[in-house]
């Protein structure tokens, strides 16, 4: 499935990739205080937390829910929730792909 570029991509970990570089995720690591809370609630484990700063696993796996941006105490997260997902579609329709990201 790796070799094609438009689909969703299943990593060793099962955790779904979607479309390379397409996410809004922003994460400003200087000024985590290392809470936990992106952690916590992060549906695909794009963060890990064993100090501080909060790890940035694998910026792919989000899928702009922004529970992360909306429960960091520091506004140290930002994301424009949906916006990537929408660009893999558009970019996806107009590279004559039938395959979506969502």
């Amino acid at each position: 499935m790796d070799h094609l570029p438009f689909h969703l991509i299943r990593k060793g970990d099962s955790m779904l990739k979607y479309l390379p570089d397409v996410v809004t995720l922003e994460y400003e690591s200087d000024k985590c205080i290392g809470c936990g809370m992106c952690e916590i609630v992060c549906p695909h484990g794009v963060f890990r937390v064993r100090g501080k700063p909060a790890e940035l696993l694998d910026r792919d796996r989000c899928i702009e829910c922004g529970a992360c941006a909306g429960n960091c105490p520091v506004e140290a997260i930002h994301v424009r929730t949906g916006v990537g997902c929408a660009a893999g579609i558009i970019f996806s329709k107009f590279s004559g792909s039938d395959t979506v990201c969502c």
